[in-house]
């Protein structure tokens, strides 16, 4: 069957990107491994991402009101994003073209996990302002966290090439979400080897891409010989496929900087 076939393609993936993980580990700074971690991650996101979200690694995001985000792992963004800064592979994005961050991790403690809820947290805040209207255009609107939004707000992922056990981080996560807003929860969190916590309707028992008030956070075991990369897929295809973006406005982000003189005119 289709599917048993693309469970041994991403379960033989699964395994080189462990090999790759693994050899990772000899780079002798820090940040050399960092980088080759979360460079591991967006190649294979790449691979099944739809075709008008693209993965970007070692990005700022910037909004029209002067905020800048911290240094983000990897960033969804809309193929149109006009790259406002690239120097050496680090890019600065409007936040009006992002549409998901996803914060990688080498081994997931408690710690290292309410590090990646906060900077989610922060980064899906920032403002979304910068758009051109489409005279006549139907207003579009997506609902997530328990709101409706005029645009498509910026999920928020995690990521794991290790992990204590998956219960242990479930316990964390289900004690830092219990005192804060929907809009501040990840939308899922992913452990190569273990398996993956995701929100689910209590009524329904069904997996969500995103929470909302009252829905329950479950974990989901990998299957021994499958890992979590096929979920994984399934999961990016579905929560981007109807990724959208209105006109991005780019006059906001000039401000008050000069763009001209105006020194004639001409009547006719």
């Amino acid at each position: 069957m289709a599917q048993e076939k693309l469970g041994k393609i991403l379960s033989s993936v699964a395994k080189r990107m462990r090999a790759d993980f693994e050899q990772s580990k000899n780079f002798n700074h820090n940040g050399e491994a960092g980088t080759s971690r979360e460079v591991l991650v967006r190649d294979f996101l790449s691979g099944y991402l739809p075709s008008h979200v693209e993965a970007i690694h070692n990005a700022e995001l910037v909004t029209v009101d002067g905020s800048v985000s911290p240094q983000c792992d990897i960033v969804l963004i809309d193929q149109g994003t006009p790259p406002f800064t690239t120097l050496n592979g680090y890019r600065i994005i409007p936040n009006e073209c992002v549409y998901g961050v996803i914060e990688v991790k080498t081994t997931l403690d408690a710690g290292q996990l309410v590090d990646a809820c906060d900077k989610i947290s922060r980064l899906r805040r920032l403002r979304k302002t910068a758009y051109r209207p489409i005279p006549g255009l139907i207003p579009r609107s997506t609902t997530a966290y328990g709101r409706t939004y005029e645009y498509f707000p910026t999920s928020g992922i995690i990521v794991a090439f290790d992990s204590l056990k998956l219960e242990t981080i479930g316990n964390h996560l289900a004690n830092w979400c219990a005192s804060r807003d929907p809009v501040e929860w990840p939308d899922s969190v992913w452990v190569l080897g273990k398996g993956h916590l995701q929100w689910s309707d209590p009524q329904h028992h069904s997996l969500k891409r995103s929470p909302a008030p009252g829905d329950v956070l479950v974990q989901v075991d990998a299957m021994p010989d499958q890992d979590v990369l096929l979920p994984l897929a399934l999961h990016l295809n579905i929560h981007f496929s109807d990724a959208w973006m209105h006109p991005l406005n780019l006059i906001p982000y000039s401000g008050a900087t000069p763009l001209g003189t105006l020194v004639k005119r001409w009547e006719l």
